[in-house]
């Protein structure tokens, strides 16, 4: 008997020799099914229903060891290996891509994948990828979306989604339509990245729930939550274009159950530089304030916030020697603009199925262009009560809104006659929508706004969805919505006030109608070696009626305005692909687009509307997670540009182009993080493949400008083709190359 206990204890080195032992756990819970994978020696096995997984036969050895499991991060463990390892519990953190609750597609909180309408989340690391000053520049990494710069001036701009121009874009402050109008031009530049919270997108026809207006898509702007923010934090950099922007912020507690968070943004930019050599700035020099206030708290177990947000902006573009002494006169060309806006934003839970929604905002607007001056003030009141409940297989979501809007400037556009008549509407509404499971793997969305417009009486927008869902991780959406568009054209398009163009009105612009269909598919796949990979394809098709399309092509002295006598056409295709693995991240993305409007039987492509574009953020770890590298980068292809006419020297054709950036972090602690980096790598500006960009910057009054009886320029020694002062010959940064530096640090 003594003997052969001896041979099991000599027998029992040898059995445990070459094995490795561990349990996968998430949240502490042991994980059943989790893929333990070798990576060298392309072998693995499964966890036990106790979590525990064993690895046999298994030579000494350095190896790297993939966990991995459907829904979860993947986990890369390094190991040296002799005879017998045993792990400690490795615990898997759940992938937060399925499980991101977004709220722009219901008015609610809602699983991302279980939404019937795709939504897009970029966190606030995506706009840390490539810092910026304002949301305008923060947002052009994101597939299927230009910020549009509309004037090589004052560079003024819009948000293009899917090829459709600015106007077609709602943009949304916590869930409120605050952007819009005169507010689209300048407003977007003063939210600063540092209040956002996370940023969602919507590509297509969004009516329902938030107006007719939203045609081509919207954004909502989700300001960071008092309660989830660090008690201060700070974000300051500078370029060596002398660009400083500081972001700082601090929370404070209220109580047991309530926070407030403050914000203020500074940005200055005050060095003129004219890279280009036309005597005028190459990008608009801007001093800009806003301090943002958010209130969070609860009652009765009901969340309650409240915001207010005042911003100042100083900004101005024009000749070198211009000097605040020059604005409004015709002597040195300057286009100056000052912007004071106030915001406030409320959100109130009355019990588990009501809630309020309120906003309010106050935008003044005191700007010359040369020495035309514009004069504008626009005030939006907005109230919603919405109302959820859950009946069986319904989801039901409903509410009544009304929308104030006053609008006033010194054109022709608020005026009857010799006095001022400023534009006032309310615009009520109600919506009813509801999303009914028909089985575990179907869904179909139904609803219907219904809004009273005070001049075109009563507009109906319907929308309807259907999601299939094969698993967890693949689904199918397919979405249609019409939208309904009243243009005004004086706080919409910056052209109509800018340069020596004329500006011409046909006739009473009737308002824009549109339906859309887009088809969204989704997949995630998650490999054994660690890998996890997402799809994201759309595609998407948009009809337009009384379009509305500025025409610089009929006479070059002109723009005219006229509701389009056909059809308009914007559809394509878009895609998205992600890649995770061990700190590396990668999101690449495709957009090709056929947008085209048909007149009297003619066929075109609208202006400043690229055919194809790409996008890309890619994030490499140098240093584990102390030191890693971001690479952004864009790129477009040609779209047709407005010239003057055929003597024009400019081409008429943008070339392929492209902006790219490189950013180095490194994160000595929890607290302090440190960064330096590149813009613009390629140095690249549309002034490289033109003899200029603005027509005429010799002679921005057209002094010196000889036209004929019918307002058309002639030529002459001075101005042998025949030009006049033109600005709008703008359709990219005119920013070259440039080195940033800079830290933010959080405190916890």
């Amino acid at each position: 008997m003594t003997r052969f206990v001896l041979f099991l204890l000599w027998l029992l080195p040898i059995s445990l020799a070459g094995q490795i032992h561990g349990t996968i756990t998430s949240e502490g819970l042991p994980l059943a099914g989790a893929t333990v994978f070798v990576e060298s020696l392309r072998e693995g096995t499964l966890s036990q229903a106790d979590g525990q997984f064993s690895l046999k036969d298994i030579p000494d050895g350095s190896y790297t060891l993939v966990i991995s499991y459907v829904g979860f991060v993947p986990q890369k463990i390094k190991i040296n290996h002799r005879k017998l390892t045993r792990l400690s519990p490795i615990d898997l953190l759940a992938d937060d891509s399925l499980d991101e609750v977004v709220l722009s597609s219901q008015l609610r909180e809602v699983n991302r994948l279980q939404s019937t309408i795709p939504v897009e989340v970029y966190a606030p690391s995506f706009l840390q990828k490539n810092p910026t000053p304002s949301l305008f520049e923060g947002i052009q990494f994101i597939n299927g979306i230009r910020p549009q710069i509309n004037c090589a001036v004052c560079n003024t701009g819009d948000i293009h989604i899917n090829g459709l121009e600015g106007p077609y874009t709602i943009v949304l402050i916590d869930g409120m339509p605050i952007v819009s109008s005169l507010a689209s031009v300048y407003g977007l530049n003063g939210i600063p990245p540092a209040m956002i919270e996370k940023i969602e997108v919507i590509k297509g026809p969004s009516g329902t729930l938030y107006g007719s207006q939203a045609v081509g898509g919207l954004i909502n702007v989700i300001t960071k939550l008092p309660e989830y923010s660090p008690k201060f934090f700070a974000d300051v950099y500078g370029t060596t274009w002398q660009e400083y922007n500081a972001d700082l912020g601090l929370t404070i507690p209220l109580g047991k159950k309530g926070s407030a968070l403050t914000g203020i943004n500074l940005y200055n930019y005050s060095t003129p530089i004219d890279q280009n050599n036309d005597n005028f700035t190459d990008v608009t020099l801007q001093k800009r304030f806003s301090v943002f206030q958010k209130l969070s708290w609860q009652t009765g177990g009901q969340k309650q916030n409240i915001a207010l947000r005042y911003l100042y902006e100083d900004r101005w573009g024009g000749e070198m020697q211009w000097t605040p002494a020059d604005r409004g006169g015709n002597n040195v060309y300057g286009e100056s603009i000052y912007t004071s806006r106030f915001e406030l934003l409320g959100n109130h839970a009355l019990n588990a199925a009501w809630r309020v929604q309120y906003s309010y905002t106050d935008h003044q607007q005191n700007s010359v262009y040369g020495d035309t001056p514009y004069i504008g003030e626009e005030k939006i009141g907005f109230a919603q009560l919405i109302w959820q409940k859950q009946t069986g297989r319904s989801q039901w979501l409903g509410g009544i809104s009304t929308r104030f809007n006053r609008y006033d400037d010194n054109t022709a556009a608020t005026a009857e006659g010799n006095k001022n008549a400023p534009n006032e509407r309310w615009i009520p509404g109600l919506f009813l929508e509801n999303e009914y499971s028909i089985r575990p793997k179907n869904k179909i969305l139904l609803g219907l706004r219904i809004d009273h417009h005070q001049n075109h009486g009563v507009i109906f927008t319907p929308r309807a969805g259907y999601k299939y869902q094969w698993d967890d991780q693949t689904l199918l959406r397919l979405n249609f919505g019409t939208g309904f568009r009243v243009v005004n054209i004086f706080t919409e398009d910056h052209a109509s006030l800018t340069g020596a163009r004329e500006l011409i009105i046909d006739n009473d612009l009737q308002p824009e109608a549109s339906w859309n269909v887009n088809m969204n598919f989704f997949k995630k796949i998650y490999t054994t070696s660690g890998w996890i990979f997402g799809i994201d394809a759309s595609a998407w098709h948009t009809y337009f009626s009384n379009q509305i399309i500025p025409d610089y092509d009929s006479n070059p002295n002109q723009i005219r305005y006229a509701n389009l006598q056909g059809h308009s056409v914007s559809q394509g295709i878009g895609l998205n692909f992600n890649a995770v693995a061990n700190r590396f991240t990668a999101q690449i993305g495709m957009n090709f687009m056929d947008v085209y409007l048909v007149e009297n039987g003619q066929r075109e492509r609208p202006l400043f509307t690229e055919k194809w574009s790409g996008t890309w953020t890619i994030s490499i770890p140098i240093q584990g997670d102390k030191i890693n590298m971001d690479y952004t980068g864009n790129i477009f292809g040609a779209m047709r540009l407005p010239v003057l006419n055929e003597q024009d020297p400019r081409t008429a054709q943008s070339p392929v182009w492209s902006i790219q950036n490189i950013k180095f972090n490194y994160k000595r602690d929890n607290d302090w993080t440190f960064f330096l980096g590149v813009k613009n790598l390629l140095n690249w500006t549309p002034a490289k493949n033109n003899p200029f960009l603005i027509a005429r910057a010799n002679d921005p009054f057209d002094s010196n400008v000889a036209f004929d009886a019918a307002g058309n320029a002639l030529a002459s020694p001075d101005n042998p083709n025949a030009l006049t002062f033109d600005p709008t010959y703008a359709y990219a940064p005119n920013q070259g190359i440039r080195v940033f530096l800079g830290c933010n640090f959080s405190l916890q």
